[in-house]
Order: C-alpha cells, then structure tokens, then sequence
C-alpha cells in the first residue's frame, strides 16, 4: 500500500491483520476441536477444516505481500472470545453428544464471525480496486461458506439427532 493511504486502505489493512490473527487463532483451536468430539464425522470435519485454515493463513500472507504490508501485530478480540466460549463448553458438557452439538454451534459461531469479515474485506478490496485481493478473499469466503454448510448438514444428520436421544 502507498506511503499515504486513505482511511477505507488503513481500514482495509486494519481487517486483513484481524483476519491473520482470527485464522492463526483457529488453526490453534481446532485441533482440541476435534480432539474433543467424539462423533468421527465431526473429527474428521474440523481436521479438514484445518487443513483448509492453513491455506487460508498462507492466501492472506500472499495479500499482505500483494500490498507490501505486515498482517502481524494486532489480536482478534471477536475470535478470542469465540474460542474461549468454545473452552468453556468442553470443560463444562460432559455427555458426548450434547459436546458434539455444542461444539458445532461454536464452529458455527466463527464461520459466520469470517464470512461476515471476509465480506467486508472484499468488499473494500473491491471498492479499493485491488481485484486480485478481492478474488483471493472471495475464495476463502466461498471455503468458509462451504464449511458452515458441512457443518449445518452434519448437525442436522447426525449430531443433534443423538444429542435429543441421549
């Protein structure tokens, strides 16, 4: 980005490093994710998901390189704050099924938290005329829409059905 920038690139560059700092913070949380689920499904949903978190990691290194900035440097408190609910329920839910269907409502929890940023960095991106960037973001926002999806059709199927039974 130029020497100078306008207010909506400082607010760009401001949503790219919170995103960084969300999807780093994802990558640490999702293996105790799915270390804490006990359906396979669900296990094998958040390990590909973060398989898929790290590509999500290196696109956004690519756009910090793309616009010769530092993603580094700031923390995602809205993040934070998903994943520290995420703890709470694995400490406090002791039936598996219950933990299962909870786990997948703060999975859900941070998908929309992405979508709803990634939207508006594209968005600006776009405005901003940096359409590679935009196209970049916008492939994440597809990943992240698909994962939520997943997640919708495998709490549908499986996860609260036997969390009722239970």
């Amino acid at each position: 980005m130029a020497e100078t920038m306008t207010p909506l690139e400082e607010l760009l560059q401001d949503e790219l490093k919170d995103l960084y700092s969300a999807e780093n913070q994802m990558v640490k949380a999702l293996p105790r994710m799915a270390k804490a689920a006990s359906s396979p499904e669900l296990k094998r949903a958040f390990e590909r998901h973060l398989e898929e978190t790290r590509r999500q990691v290196e696109r956004l290194q690519q756009i910090g390189e793309e616009l010769e900035m530092k993603l580094t440097g700031k923390k995602c408190a809205g993040m934070e704050g998903l994943i520290e609910e995420a703890k709470e329920l694995m400490a406090e839910i002791e039936d598996e099924d219950a933990l299962d269907a909870g786990l997948i409502g703060a999975a859900q929890k941070a998908e929309h938290y992405e979508i709803a940023a990634y939207g508006t960095a594209r968005t600006h991106a776009e405005v901003l005329g940096y359409r590679r960037v935009a196209k970049l973001l916008q492939q994440t926002l597809n990943e992240e829409g698909n994962t939520d999806k997943k997640l919708t059709q495998l709490a549908e199927s499986l996860i609260n059905v036997e969390a009722v039974q239970a």
